[in-house]
């Protein structure tokens, strides 16, 4: 019996340490964005620019070495490829708008030090007379007033979905 109060005291420390450890750890690594309005302006100005289609003025506010991430797992693409992909869903998509809230934070440490910018939205535009909403979630790294990276998350099967499209297994 005595081995057992021993056991179940030396997990409680353990995972009271645990805990501790990831409070601690946010603290010390995640923090109130001190230039929160100017990144918070690149990002609109950024998703104004593409709901727009000023293509010229979206590409300014990407960093050159800029990595885009998402929506799929391992999924990436560059500054040219995501300038480029937009302006071709731009020869099929009308009536686009975009709605959405954001708020910032900075990382102090890690691989994931900067200033970020997270946006919760939904995006809805019409193609082939199918309007789509999209809701998304969007994170961007600010650094020196551009868009250095970005992670994009939302349904692609949705949308196949609402345009007509089924899911079917493949055959044997």
């Amino acid at each position: 019996m005595k081995t057992l109060k021993t056991s179940a005291f030396v997990l409680l420390l353990i995972i009271g340490q645990i805990t501790f450890a990831q409070d601690q750890s946010y603290k010390e690594t995640v923090t109130e964005n001190p230039t929160s309005e100017d990144d918070l302006k690149v990002v609109a100005d950024y998703l104004d620019a593409l709901m727009s289609n000023k293509m010229t003025e979206a590409a300014s506010l990407l960093a050159d070495n800029y990595t885009g991430a998402g929506p799929g797992y391992q999924e990436t693409e560059t500054k040219l490829e995501h300038l480029a992909n937009w302006k071709e869903s731009h020869l099929a998509r009308t009536n686009q708008k975009n709605s959405y809230v954001s708020q910032t934070f900075r990382v102090l440490e890690g691989d994931l030090t900067g200033d970020w910018v997270s946006v919760w939205g939904t995006y809805t535009y019409t193609v082939n007379d199918v309007t789509i909403n999209l809701p998304y979630q969007y994170t961007a790294m600010i650094d020196n007033g551009k868009i250095a990276r970005s992670a994009i998350y939302y349904d692609k099967l949705a949308i196949s979905e609402a345009m007509g499209y089924e899911l079917t297994a493949k055959k044997e």
